[in-house]
């Protein structure tokens, strides 16, 4: 590969914003939880095993910062696609890796295989001997974390169960209720009154009629 190639080549492997040099391996791991008890024939098999977080190891090389063409420094090239810059030093992308390990903030990761959403890492594994003094050769192990949406609900025995219901039940949102102005209940005496036209007022021993013939 001509050294053009080398500088403006797509690569597709990246963890969050820091994309390798080179990947040496990669080991995807999915696994399945399930009980060991023995389950009734029938049963819905899925409320006797989930899945475990999905894991990823990879082994890979960053190279040495410095200008890969002379008289033109490289390591302000920035990839179009994932804003990292060329030729950072080994100690300066081992810095970041342990950043972006502390932030503990879920991050995407690009694989060769698969694309892999909310994950951490585990453990960051740094190997140097005189083969790697001036480069960095990392083994990650990383994590997916599953994230769920929660909803908090209030649990209340029923009003018939309550000893006093108006005090302890919750507030019930019944819709609108429009309120109905209850009619005027008359009494007998007005009844009498509007019925012959005269006047009826009590007295201590019995009804005085007032009417209009008495007048």
């Amino acid at each position: 590969m001509d050294i053009l190639s080398t500088l403006f080549s797509q690569n597709t492997r990246k963890i969050e914003m820091i994309v390798p040099s080179v990947v040496i391996s990669e080991r995807h791991q999915d696994a399945t939880e399930i009980t060991e008890h023995p389950v009734q024939r029938g049963a819905a098999i899925s409320d006797h095993a989930y899945d475990t977080p999905s894991e990823i190891t990879m082994e890979i090389g960053f190279a040495g910062g410095g200008s890969l063409i002379d008289g033109f420094d490289t390591s302000k090239i920035f990839d179009l696609d994932t804003g990292a810059t060329l030729g950072e030093s080994p100690a300066e992308i081992y810095q970041q890796l342990l950043e972006l390990k502390a932030s503990k903030q879920p991050f995407d990761v690009t694989t060769g295989k698969r694309q892999y959403k909310n994950m951490l890492i585990r453990s960051i594994e740094v190997t140097t001997d005189k083969t790697s003094e001036n480069v960095l050769m990392v083994t990650l192990a990383l994590r997916e974390v599953i994230i769920v949406e929660t909803q908090a609900v209030v649990v209340t025995a029923p009003p018939e169960r309550m000893t006093f219901p108006l005090d302890t039940a919750p507030v019930v949102d019944k819709g609108t209720k429009t309120p109905v102005v209850p009619k005027q209940r008359e009494s007998i005496l007005s009844k009498i009154n509007e019925s012959t036209g005269g006047v009826l007022t009590p007295v201590k021993n019995g009804v005085e009629w007032l009417g209009d013939v008495l007048r």
